[in-house]
């Protein structure tokens, strides 16, 4: 499985009743379909993916699995805190149609999880009993415990382990992570602030938020990279760096679907306790926009 280029984080569709909205899935899918992004992870964080039943997040794979184009490649997002869970989630997507499981690291109990074996356990524990190949997911911002760059060297060795998403860390972490795994690994950024650096980094791709709403901007980047355009790859990083902060670190999953809303795509409202922007920021994030439009 090559994981390289620009993947859709993909929002999830609410409607105003907080109800899964299954046919702003096909819109949004559609539309991403009709541009060059290599994938979609479903019911990750800025799907609200923590605010989904096990039930609906297996309503949104099937979903997306039925309306994805078969050039794209389809990874579940399937964090939970335990191994039980997560292998279940996991052998779930399985059978929706997912291609990989995307496993956040277990934060609960986060005092257990520091270090090297008890993190090497729980990803070789799940990437033994699940049916697709599993992408470690490295966001401590989110969960409060970092996955070093020699710890995720060592869980790669596993046959089933494919990638490493690395979100809100250093683009150096991807670099020392290149050096120790095997060809072919995936080494994926999970922010468009640094996707640039990261890609010169020796990332293969990225899994962004960002690109629900503006996935030209973020293929841009990765075009740029391709074909070693480094002017025009430093100008678009310079244009998507500011939008981004403000649909991620900033006002988060609400300002993100207002964004797919200016965009064209359905942003919609997020999930309580999630609440959407106010006037003042989505005025804010219009004007960010206003040059990243489809």
């Amino acid at each position: 499985m090559k994981l390289q280029g620009i993947f859709v984080a993909a929002a999830t569709p609410f409607d105003y009743q907080g109800d899964l909205y299954k046919v702003k899935v096909q819109h949004n899918i559609e539309k991403w379909n009709k541009t060059s992004v290599a994938g979609y992870v479903m019911t990750g964080s800025a799907g609200e993916g923590p605010l989904l039943s096990a039930d609906e997040k297996a309503e949104v794979w099937d979903l997306a699995a039925k309306w994805a184009a078969t050039d794209k490649l389809l990874l579940a997002d399937v964090t939970a805190e335990g191994v039980r869970e997560t292998v279940a989630l996991a052998n779930r997507a399985a059978d929706a149609g997912c291609k990989a499981a995307v496993c956040g690291v277990p934060h609960h109990y986060k005092s257990m999880m520091y270090g090297e074996s008890a993190q090497t356990l729980y990803y070789r524990a799940v990437a033994d009993q699940s049916r697709v190949p599993v992408i470690i997911h490295n966001a401590p911002a989110y969960t409060g415990v970092d996955i070093g760059a020699e710890t995720a060297i060592a869980i790669a060795q596993h046959p089933n382990v494919a990638g490493v998403i690395e979100t809100g860390t250093p683009v150096t972490r991807l670099k020392r992570t290149a050096a120790g795994v095997a060809p072919g690994f995936g080494l994926l950024a999970g922010s468009a602030s640094d996707l640039w650096e990261a890609l010169k980094a020796g990332a293969t791709g990225a899994v962004l938020a960002f690109a629900s709403a503006a996935p030209y901007a973020a293929i841009a980047v990765w075009e740029a990279f391709r074909t070693r355009e480094e002017g025009a790859g430093i100008d678009w990083q310079s244009r998507i760096s500011h939008p981004n902060i403000l649909v991620t670190d900033l006002y988060g999953v609400g300002g993100l679907k207002h964004a797919m809303d200016l965009n064209g795509y359905y942003g919609g409202p997020p999930r309580l306790p999630l609440t959407p922007v106010n006037g003042a920021a989505k005025a804010e994030i219009a004007e960010a926009f206003r040059d990243l439009k489809g």
